[in-house]
């Protein structure tokens, strides 16, 4: 008697509640753990606040977007983490609600589900799940840019028109990688029959207005600020080199999909030794072109982008392995045929779940374990809400006014920009052109903290803070204790305060 698990019956019977069960279970996830675990935000987040305190328009990191929508979830949060946290799983959610959409138009629901679960694997193994920045908000973008694509050019809906040019607005105000994506998308569609059949209307000239409305303001910023010119090439001698950092991209995204790959192993008819035909997922016939359409954006991204970073100089794919890899796993159900089988169920079943379970490991053991054995700091465990409470309320205290800016160390620097009650002005002293929205001059007049890492208990000042602030009179170091303080040394932070220089005006 053929076995067919629980699971399989849902996938086949109701697609679109496994969906929401894996996704909303993979957000949750993701939303819990960083907000229960983590002292201090991870990778550049706290930076990204700092950026969209001061709400420019452009700025060296590039386009705004993602840094306002940081500092909008922050504020309604009630100047907390969870609400980022949060905001980061809603991108989560958006990408994956398009990806299925997409996928249920091109090969139905059941197969579409597959083709989350796939997605969902290489997630767990290259996308950053609570790092809210541009790779993450994009890719809901280029999820939905996809989708109302393929609505427009595959099934003829013009209503997509509607969406598809704020999107699009909304990409280029978010990632560097924008360009390029939208550069494979006009080429694809001008390079095919049914693209150019849909632009032979009204609606190409409403989305252009559309789009320039939206990004004028950016596309303002990057003439005033010369940031249009693009890179310099590398030099001959240096190609070689490039194109062996090209190749170390390229087995990144191919290690990112081993998940993927370990699936289809498990699946294989090779491992398959009972003789009970295995349960089959059905579809309808592909549309040829819906073929084409997930094979070109399944494989163009990654090899472009990937190229043009490594043409640059750069050690990570222009816009995230969440954008390059965003079809990778619908583009294996797609080739897999009409009749999917699903051999070794139990296996598959628990390999997916061990393929999701490895990042909560790692996560697990990076705030547990590695203080205990070893010397790396893990830049979680700093208690930011501590720090940047203690520093607010000193220079309060002894200033009779709200910490108005912070210097120093850039990452202590903006883990006080968000921990402190004040929100202050983060400034970079070492690069002041970075942080344009205070200079040297006002942080000399309106005052403010400038920390480091203070190497002893006098907590004598570096020698280049001492050179850019004359003067500075170090306080007695102050030590916070990490999350998980293992066999590390307590946080200990030198500190001065510079005292404003402008009179403190009265209200009435």
């Amino acid at each position: 008697m053929r076995f067919t698990s629980l699971i399989v019956e849902l996938v086949r019977a109701r697609p679109r509640l496994i969906f929401w069960i894996v996704v909303l279970a993979q957000a949750a996830l993701w939303l819990l753990l960083p907000w229960l675990l983590y002292g201090s935000p991870p990778g550049d987040v706290a930076t990204v606040l700092a950026f969209g305190r001061e709400y420019q328009v452009g700025t060296h990191l590039g386009p705004p977007l993602a840094f306002w929508l940081a500092d909008v979830a922050f504020r309604l949060s009630g100047n907390h983490m969870f609400g980022v946290y949060l905001l980061a799983q809603l991108c989560f959610i958006l990408t994956f609600w398009a990806l299925f959409r997409l996928g249920r138009a091109m090969v139905g629901a059941q197969q579409a589900v597959l083709a989350v679960l796939l997605t969902a694997t290489i997630t767990a193994f290259s996308f950053p799940g609570a790092e809210l920045g541009p790779l993450i908000v994009a890719r809901p973008l280029w999820a939905l840019i996809l989708l109302h694509t393929w609505e427009i050019v595959g099934q003829g809906r013009r209503r997509a028109w509607f969406w598809l040019p704020v999107e699009i607005g909304l990409l280029i105000l978010t990632t560097s990688a924008a360009l390029p994506l939208l550069a494979m998308l006009a080429v694809f569609v001008l390079a095919t029959a049914k693209g150019r059949r849909a632009l032979l209307s009204t609606d190409p000239l409403y989305a252009a207005v559309v789009v320039i409305v939206l990004v004028l303001p950016y596309w303002i910023w990057l003439i005033r600020a010369n940031a249009l010119a693009l890179p310099s090439l590398p030099a001959v001698a240096e190609f070689q080199e490039r194109l062996l950092g090209w190749g170390g991209l390229l087995a990144g995204l191919l290690f990112a999909l081993s998940g993927v790959a370990l699936l289809l192993i498990f699946n294989s008819r090779a491992l398959d030794r009972k003789s009970e035909d295995p349960p089959l997922i059905f579809r309808p016939p592909v549309d040829p072109f819906a073929r084409l359409f997930v094979y070109v954006f399944a494989l163009a991204p990654p090899v472009l982008l990937s190229f043009i970073a490594a043409l640059f100089g750069q050690d990570q794919v222009i816009g995230g392995d969440g954008i390059a890899l965003l079809l990778a796993g619908l583009a294996v159900i797609v080739a897999a045929g009409d009749l999917i089988a699903l051999r070794r169920q139990q296996h598959l079943r628990s390999v997916w779940l061990v393929i999701m379970a490895a990042p909560i490991v790692v996560v697990l053991g990076m705030t547990f374990i590695q203080p205990w054995i070893g010397s790396t700091e893990v830049k979680t465990s700093l208690p930011a809400r501590d720090i940047g409470r203690f520093f607010g309320e000193n220079f309060e205290r002894r200033t009779g006014r709200p910490l108005a800016a912070v210097a120093g160390d850039p990452h202590l620097a903006t883990l006080i920009g968000f921990g402190a009650s004040s929100r202050p002005h983060v400034m970079f002293d070492a690069t002041p052109q970075e942080t344009p929205w205070i200079t040297p001059k006002l942080f000399t007049e309106n005052g403010g903290v400038v920390v480091w890492r203070a190497a002893d208990t006098v907590g004598t000042p570096p020698a280049d803070i001492l050179k850019r602030f004359p003067g500075l009179v170090p306080e007695v170091p102050r030590s916070f204790e990490r999350l998980v303080k293992g066999r590390q040394a307590l946080v200990r932070i030198g500190w001065g305060i510079v005292r404003p220089q402008t009179p403190r005006q009265s209200s009435r």
